[in-house]
């Protein structure tokens, strides 16, 4: 290890080529091909773009094996029965385990470094030929093992890069990393209290918490976490029919009149999907136009609503959004309110995406009315960076989730147990199986508290203004809205000189429509940035800029804009 130490010391590069010819000296010395393999593994770790923290996980693996081979030559070649249980595994499971931590730390060091590529893009069928992803009869080696697990992080997207900005979940949170490792850890099911006691408690916590910052008295109400947004609105549209017509649950829909939900025509795919799963049907979705903006338009609400019921139809549910997926709009909340108290509709905020904005209290207005909404959806694994996947549902009246969804299995949800049955979660939800996605969310909310998430929401916000501010009168740049963004989503389209100055619109606009994908796929492939685009209504494709990464700075916006422009210039 010293002698290693000194050549690091002395020259980086030296190091690297001598640490090489060094392994590739030692594979000699070992039979049945160990020595490769140790060497294969080092220089796996160091090629082929030379970091210090690369280099750092290689070296620690080298020493790892080498002292292995040392210590026992019989236990060179390991297998996942010579982990635990296996008797006396408990020595070769620590150092498996340590070997795995090695090359996850040294992934997310690298993950922050800005000098290293978002993504190495390698297409579909290149990928597979890379390396050997078949699944076998006999079972692999421990070291197999692990290059399998270097192998499947060097060719991951790095989506806690500075640099990453290509969805809605971005970042990558320590304390929510560690959480989630305990949480695996643990290896539980949220259905019982008696299988989960401490996240069941926190779940109830910080449900109850999350009712309070919507603004429903003392925190009252229901919630459940569940696996993403689109699962969260498709049981408050379960909601509101049970709420309506509670016989649905024995009859089916062959037992109630035809239903009609009401969402805008800028609100997530989710909503018709649900309508799909639900037997209710994409066509009774009925789409609200927006404004300009994006926003719902309350009058056309209303109009439709009054149009439904003359058709003999019944209006049931309507899904306002509070921050839309390409404009990050947020739908004229209190307004909506009226309508559904008039008409006595369910009302539901999709909030996935822009519901975290109630923990600024400088942004949090845009939200204003929410408290008046029957249900929300909340993504905490969007703007709070919670590790995927957070999502809650959160619910106004107590107790309907359970008499919606209850079966009463009686070898999970026993009458007669010693404690508190209310904490027996698992019959409201529609999964007997459900994953602890509770753990990041307290865990990080303990570590930052409300401010640290405000702080956080707060800088992503004034990153977007900054970016809007930059590009709005910028040459070669056009917003596909005029104004302030209310989100972090900035829209714009980017024209290279050879479309910039098209008098032909036409024409323009043909040409205009494969910029968008050109750059990006240039991104992906030089590896420096990523960022979404899309076509909206009569739109051509445009880019839509979203924050969310705490790592991103003013820097990396500045980056962006002239990455833009360089991989452009030639379109």
């Amino acid at each position: 290890m010293e002698v290693l130490r000194w050549i690091w010391c002395s020259n980086h590069t030296r190091l690297i080529v001598s640490a090489r010819a060094w392994c590739q000296a030692a594979a000699q010395k070992f039979s049945g091909g160990i020595g490769s393999k140790l060497c294969g593994t080092f220089i796996f770790n160091m090629w082929p773009k030379f970091s210090i923290s690369r280099l750092n996980e290689a070296i620690l693996h080298l020493i790892r094996s080498l002292n292995a081979i040392i210590c026992n030559s019989n236990t060179i070649v390991l297998l996942f029965t010579d982990l635990l249980p296996a008797l006396n595994g408990d020595a070769k499971t620590m150092n498996f385990l340590q070997e795995v931590v090695d090359i996850m730390l040294a992934y997310i060091v690298e993950s922050f470094d800005r000098s290293t590529k978002v993504i190495d893009f390698h297409y579909p069928n290149e990928l597979l030929q890379r390396n050997n992803w078949e699944l076998s009869d006999e079972p692999e080696t421990l070291d197999d093992i692990l290059i399998s697990c270097r192998a499947t992080l060097k060719y991951a997207i790095k989506t806690a890069h500075p640099r990453y900005f290509n969805q809605l979940s971005t970042g990558l949170d320590m304390v929510g990393l560690a959480a989630d490792w305990l949480t695996s850890t643990a290896n539980t099911n949220m259905f019982t209290y008696e299988v989960a006691p401490v996240f069941v408690l926190l779940e109830y916590v910080t449900l109850k918490k999350m009712r309070e910052i919507i603004g429903w008295q003392e925190g009252h109400g229901d919630g459940i976490f569940s696996p993403g947004g689109a699962i969260s609105n498709m049981y408050a549209m379960l909601l509101a029919r049970y709420k309506m017509f509670p016989e649905v649950k024995e009859k089916g829909m062959s037992s109630v009149p035809r239903l009609v939900a009401f969402t805008s025509e800028h609100s997530h795919f989710s909503i018709k999907k649900g309508a799909a799963a639900l037997g209710i049907g994409t066509e009774s979705v009925i789409c609200i136009k927006a404004d300009e903006r994006g926003k719902m338009i309350p009058s056309d609400l209303e109009r439709r609503i009054v149009e439904a019921k003359q058709k003999g139809y019944v209006p049931f549910f309507v899904s306002a959004t509070a921050g839309t997926t390409v404009y990050g709009a947020f739908d004229p909340l209190m307004a909506i309110a009226d309508i559904c108290k008039k008409h006595d509709i369910w009302m539901h905020v999709d909030g996935a995406w822009g519901g975290s904005l109630l923990m600024s209290r400088k942004h949090r207005w845009k939200l204003n009315g929410v408290e008046r909404a029957n249900s929300m959806t909340w993504n905490p694994h969007k703007m709070m960076a919670v590790p995927l996947q957070c999502s809650a549902l959160l619910v106004r009246e107590e107790g309907l989730m359970q008499s919606c969804n209850q079966m009463q299995a009686c070898y999970l949800f026993q009458q007669d147990k010693q404690y508190d049955l209310s904490y027996d979660t698992g019959d409201k939800a529609l999964q007997c199986g459900r994953h602890v996605d509770i753990f990041k969310l307290w865990l990080m909310w303990r570590a930052k508290g409300t401010i640290g998430f405000e702080a956080q929401i707060d800088k992503c916000l004034e990153l977007s203004e900054y970016l809007y501010n930059k590009i709005k009168d910028r040459e070669g740049y056009e917003m596909v809205f005029d104004g302030k963004p209310q989100h972090t989503n900035v829209c714009f389209w980017y024209l290279p000189p050879g479309v910039r100055y098209l008098e032909d619109k036409v024409e323009k606009m043909k040409r205009l429509h494969k910029v968008a994908p050109v750059i990006k796929a240039r991104m992906m492939e030089y590896g420096t940035t990523m960022v979404s685009y899309q076509p909206q209504g009569d739109k051509v494709n445009f880019f839509r800029m979203v924050i969310s990464n705490p790592a991103a700075t003013f820097e990396d916006i500045d980056f962006l804009i002239e990455e833009i422009e360089r991989l452009g210039q030639d379109l």
